[in-house]
C-alpha cells in the first residue's frame, strides 16, 4: 500500500507564483503510446514541464508525494489501481492537487468519467480516437489539455470586480432558472440538485460544457440525486415546473415563447465563444422570453461563456447569481461575470441551492407578455 503524505502537512498549494516557474505536470496512463502523446502535446508549451510519468494508480500516488506536481493527468482504466481509485486515495489523504481525467468518448467512458468527477477529479478531456493522425492527436490534446492545466494550476485569490454590481429592482417571482457551468460543473450541479428539498416550482435549464454521450449520462445522474425530474432536452417540449432540461452535447439549448407556453429549442448553430452548447445562447434567449422573471446562475468553469448572456439577463431586468471562488474549481466564468459588474450575488453552492429552491412561484411557466 502506498503511503501518502500525511494530512497534517501543509495543504496543496499548486503553483508558487515565482517568476518564470513552469507548471509541473505528472502524466499517468497505462499506455506507453498515450504517455508519449500527452508528454509531446504538453511539450509544445514552454511554460509546462512534465516532471514524471506513471503507468498505474499506485505508482501515481507515490509520485504525487515525491514530485509534488501542480496538475496530474490521469487515465481512467489502469491495472493495480485505476484512475477513480487513485483520485479517491488522493482526496482521502487530504491532497487536493488538480486531476484531469483522460476518457474515451463512449457510454462506458462517460460513466467512468462522471464517477471520477464525483470522487474529486477536477476536469476531464476525451482521448483522441485511433482513426486520426498523430498530428491530429497532438493537436487535440494540446488544445484540450493546456487551457485546463493553466486554469487549474493558476489558482490565486478572486479578482476584484471592475464595475459595481447591477442595481437591485423590486423582487419579481421567477418563471424559470437557467444555469451554466464548465470545469467542475458536474459535481457542482450534483450538489445543487441534491440540496433541493422539493421539485422547484419553475423549470430549470442547464448548459454544461460536455460531449453528447456525457450530457445524457449527466442528466441521468442528476435525475437520481434529488427530487427534480431531469432529462436531456429533446427540443420542442413545453417547459414544466419541477423539471430540469440539460442541453445535449454539441447542440445549443434555447427557449421560445409559443402562446402561453415556453418551449425548448435544440439547434446545431455554430459554436459561440468556442462552445456548443453555449451558456450565452441559453441566457440570452431566456432573457428575451422571461424578462425580469428570470434567474440566471453561473457556476464554476474556465473562460467567459455566460458573461454576454448575463448582460442580456440584467438588461432585461432579471437577476444573476454566481458561484463564489472558494467553492469553484475554476473561478473563470463566474469571475468574468462578477468582474463585469453583472452579478447581483456571489454565493456558495449551499446558498445557491436556497436561491433556486425559493426563486419560483406556483403555476406554469409563461413567457413575458
Amino acid at each position: 500500500m502506498t503511503t501518502l503524505r500525511p494530512p497534517s502537512l501543509p495543504p496543496w498549494r499548486g503553483r508558487s507564483g515565482a517568476p518564470g516557474r513552469r507548471v509541473r505536470v505528472l502524466v499517468v496512463d497505462d499506455s506507453a503510446v498515450m504517455r508519449r502523446l500527452v508528454t509531446g502535446a504538453l511539450g509544445r508549451d514552454r511554460s509546462v514541464e512534465v516532471v514524471g510519468t506513471a503507468a498505474d494508480g499506485r505508482s501515481a500516488l507515490a509520485q504525487v508525494v515525491e514530485l509534488l506536481p501542480d496538475v496530474v493527468t490521469m487515465d481512467v482504466e489502469m491495472p493495480q489501481l485505476d484512475g477513480i481509485g487513485a483520485v479517491r486515495a488522493l482526496r482521502g489523504a487530504g491532497l487536493h492537487v488538480p486531476v484531469i481525467m483522460l476518457s474515451t468518448l463512449t457510454e462506458h467512458g462517460a460513466t467512468a468519467t462522471l464517477d471520477a468527477l464525483a470522487a474529486g477529479a477536477s476536469d476531464y478531456v476525451t482521448k483522441p480516437t485511433g482513426t486520426v493522425s498523430l498530428n491530429d492527436s497532438l493537436r487535440h490534446l494540446t488544445g484540450e489539455l493546456l487551457p485546463r492545466i493553466h486554469a487549474l494550476a493558476l489558482g490565486g485569490p478572486p479578482r476584484e470586480p471592475a464595475n459595481p454590481p447591477p442595481p437591485r429592482r423590486a423582487p419579481v417571482a421567477a418563471r424559470a432558472v437557467v444555469l451554466g457551468a464548465s470545469t467542475g460543473g458536474p459535481e457542482a450541479l450534483s450538489r445543487l440538485f441534491a440540496a433541493l428539498p422539493a421539485p422547484p416550482t419553475v423549470p430549470l435549464l442547464v448548459v454544461q460544457h460536455m460531449p453528447a454521450v456525457f450530457t445524457r449520462q449527466l442528466a441521468g445522474r442528476l435525475d437520481r440525486v434529488g427530487p427534480t425530474s431531469v432529462a436531456e432536452a429533446a427540443g420542442s417540449e413545453a417547459l414544466e415546473p419541477g423539471r430540469a432540461y440539460i442541453a445535449p452535447g454539441d447542440h445549443h439549448l434555447a427557449v421560445v415563447a409559443d402562446g402561453g407556453l415556453v418551449r425548448a429549442v435544440v439547434r446545431d448553430d455554430p459554436p459561440v465563444n468556442f462552445y456548443r452548447p453555449s451558456v450565452d445562447v441559453l441566457f440570452s434567449s431566456a432573457a428575451e422570453v422571461y424578462g425580469p422573471a428570470l434567474h440566471a446562475v453561473v457556476l464554476t468553469g474556465m473562460g467567459t461563456d455566460g458573461r454576454d448572456g448575463a448582460a442580456a439577463v440584467v438588461a432585461a431586468g432579471g437577476t444573476v447569481h454566481v458561484q463564489d471562488a472558494a467553492s469553484s474549481v475554476v473561478w473563470g466564468m463566474p469571475g468574468a461575470v462578477a468582474e463585469a459588474g453583472l452579478a447581483h450575488d456571489v454565493l456558495s453552492l449551499e446558498h445557491l441551492a436556497r436561491v433556486i429552491a425559493t426563486a419560483g412561484a406556483p403555476g406554469r411557466a409563461e413567457a413575458r407578455r
